[in-house]
């Protein structure tokens, strides 16, 4: 797994073996963060990151300079993971929250410009994602939330979708939140 872009373009990291997750491929993040520099200002942005899995994400998004990253995560070895990559890389603007999502989702304050999402794909409420999360009302007006889906699955006829996005086996359905601030 590497960083893409920024800071810490082309940085290795080596998750160990007893993380069971489901890395973004390259070629996907890189056409993904594409879209979204086009869009948003990362040195202010705040970005959440659902089901982190390596924290790859939440990583391209601090090495590109984001201003605030939280990212979410239940399994206690990828956390562990990920507080150990936060602390050498210096990404201090990560913060990371071991908590199931829907608890995380129900709590929380917070307003996103993005938000990303990457369930594993045998969740068994995996379709109720999008609109869990946009219904938490957690999501800045004009903000962006990305959920990456297995190819077999279509959400286009959910509210505030924008569009979908192809890079292999990989889905992202984007929606916006288009409500007034």
């Amino acid at each position: 797994m590497r960083i893409i872009s920024g800071k810490y373009r082309s940085r290795i990291i080596h998750p160990p073996k007893s993380i069971k997750a489901r890395p973004t491929t390259d070629k996907a993040k890189e056409s993904l963060f594409n879209i979204l520099t086009n869009k948003f200002n990362f040195e202010t942005a705040k970005v959440l990151d659902l089901f982190a899995g390596t924290g790859s994400i939440s990583y391209e998004f601090a090495s590109r300079g984001c201003l605030s990253i939280h990212l979410v995560e239940t399994n206690s070895r990828h956390l562990a993971f990920i507080e150990k990559t936060i602390k050498e890389l210096e990404f201090n603007q990560i913060k990371p929250f071991r908590t199931n999502v829907l608890t995380f989702l129900k709590t929380c304050s917070y307003k996103y410009d993005i938000i990303f999402a990457d369930p594993p794909f045998n969740l068994r409420w995996i379709d109720s994602i999008p609109e869990i999360v946009l219904n938490s009302k957690i999501l800045k007006s004009g903000g962006m939330m990305i959920f990456e889906h297995p190819r077999n699955k279509n959400y286009s006829h959910l509210k505030g979708f924008k569009e979908e996005r192809k890079y292999g086996g990989v889905h992202f359905s984007m929606f916006e939140n288009i409500t007034p601030p």
